[in-house]
């Protein structure tokens, strides 16, 4: 696996596939930098070197069409803020411009590309246009593990074009680390904890993930499908009834290899989908109507918590509860204080997914875990043990 260790950038211009999508208020600000700081290393390494960095990026989904407010010009202040270097920018990635923007480009300087999908051939992969990309630089560095899972011209096509002179950024060299550590090279116990609302879209990961931990825990709506599918009584809560055969079928294959499954045992339900519901702890087997379950019990958080505590890795993908109401956080947040604990006793936990890194973010917990994915589709993907184009694209001779 070739890292940007693996060269010496000194007179070179790197093109560096950055993920700068990034959200902007109504002035255009960027309200929250974690990619472009996500990325600051890999930039610094170049420059250190002594050689200039290329960045290219896409912002939004302009679907090949010039929309000046996706336009990557409103971000270069803030990157500029971030990386310390006044960041140059040219308002198009392939063509004249861009080629005399990057030979006017000095050792030391950062030049920002326009949005690669203002050009509908980015997102079809086009090889003409990952081949006049390519021109722009002399190695080229992917460090967008958010657009991984994307056969995109800048992201897997341009590859090709730099057959020995290609790498991993540090953002990507250190989430494919983080993913081997959970799925191969963890020390056991290996623990993975799975949220969320739906058996559906969580069952590819399953069916991966049993062969690589000891336990699993299910939590969130996801719970309501196995209990109902074993005889119990779920009220009005969320329930894929079209996947109970599955789920029971999931817990026969976990007792197959091993797998200790951690159910919920008690739930906080409430009489409405509200933050000022009424609410009351009940047995998970014994929901009444009228009632549904939307944070873990109790007696649940305590039992979750000795596993976890037990676990020396940790995959946490998916809240417990609905935490995006204050009243039915505590469950995620007891979890979030769990593997923080695990994790300063020597545990490696890695958070990944959408909703559990939102959660993490909003409670406190980013720095007290060993590594948040910055990838959504990607780290998914990966978790169902899929190859990433943009990742195999680097590591092809």
């Amino acid at each position: 696996m070739k890292t940007l260790e693996d060269f010496n950038f000194k007179n070179k211009k790197a093109l560096v596939r950055v993920d700068f999508n990034v959200p902007l208020d109504d002035e255009f600000n960027v309200t929250d930098t974690n990619r472009i700081e996500a990325a600051k290393p890999t930039i610094m390494k170049i420059l250190e070197d002594g050689g200039s960095a290329v960045l290219m990026s896409h912002l939004g989904r302009p679907k090949g069409q010039r929309n000046q407010d996706m336009s990557l010009k409103h971000i270069c202040k803030a990157v500029s803020d971030i990386i310390g270097v006044e960041v140059k920018f040219v308002e198009d990635c392939i063509g004249e411009k861009a080629v005399q923007a990057v030979q006017e480009l000095k050792d030391g300087e950062v030049l920002l590309l326009e949005n690669l999908r203002f050009h509908a051939e980015e997102e079809e992969g086009d090889k003409a246009f990952a081949q006049a990309l390519s021109e722009l630089g002399d190695i080229y560095v992917n460090d967008a593990f958010g657009t991984a899972h994307r056969a995109h011209a800048s992201t897997t096509i341009i590859a090709q074009y730099f057959p020995q002179s290609k790498c991993f950024g540090y953002l990507l060299a250190k989430e494919i680390e983080a993913i081997e550590k959970v799925m191969r090279t963890g020390e056991k116990p290996v623990t993975a904890i799975l949220g969320g609302a739906k058996v559906s879209s969580k069952i590819t990961i399953i069916e991966n993930i049993l062969d690589k931990v000891d336990h699993l825990i299910i939590g969130g709506g996801m719970t309501y499908t196995f209990i109902k599918a074993m005889g119990g009584e779920v009220g009005d809560s969320i329930c894929e009834d079209d996947k109970m055969d599955l789920a029971l079928e999931i817990m026969e294959q976990a007792k197959k290899k091993g797998v200790s499954i951690h159910l919920p045992v008690d739930v906080l339900a409430a009489d409405s989908f509200s933050n000022d519901a009424h609410t009351k702890i009940v047995s998970v087997k014994h929901i009444p109507n009228g009632w549904q379950g939307l944070d873990a019990g109790p007696e649940t958080i305590k039992m979750f918590g000795k596993v976890i505590l037990a676990s020396k890795t940790i995959l946490w993908n998916g809240p417990v509860g609905v935490f995006e109401m204050e009243n039915f956080a505590k469950g995620t947040i007891a979890i979030g204080n769990y593997i923080d604990e695990a994790t300063r006793n020597g545990a490696f936990s890695l958070v990944g997914g959408g909703d559990s890194v939102a959660a993490v973010k909003q409670f406190g917990f980013e720095d007290k875990v060993s590594y948040v994915s910055t990838g959504g589709g990607a780290m998914l993907e990966s978790l169902e043990g899929k190859t990433l184009p943009g990742i195999a694209a680097i590591l092809e001779a």
